[in-house]
């Protein structure tokens, strides 16, 4: 899945179905609103310090598909936050990449 143009087409359509994979999402009715979180979350982990080789990996498809999870906001009374595994693990990324 890895790619060496991070927002490349083909990248951004494979992440994409991963994550509804994760999710346990079928079709393409909510496409828009998950390329928007998922955009969202990469920008965090960015914002974070996490080297742009990691986010942009299939290492990293899971923790994305957390924090689409996390801000979906499914039966959360529109309190939409980051999960305390979502922060821990991009901490964790974060410092592999100071290595």
């Amino acid at each position: 899945m890895a790619c060496n143009k991070c927002n490349c087409e083909e990248f951004t359509r494979q992440r994409l179905e991963l994550v509804k994979q994760a999710l346990g999402l079928s079709g393409n009715f909510h496409d828009g609103t998950m390329l928007i979180y998922i955009t969202e979350v990469e920008s965090f982990l960015r914002d974070a310090g996490v080297p742009a080789k990691e986010i942009y990996s299939a290492r990293t498809t899971g923790l994305i598909a957390r924090g689409v999870s996390d801000l979906w906001n499914y039966g959360n009374e529109g309190k939409a936050q980051l999960s305390p595994y979502f922060i821990a693990r991009t901490a964790q990324l974060k410092l592999d990449g100071d290595e």
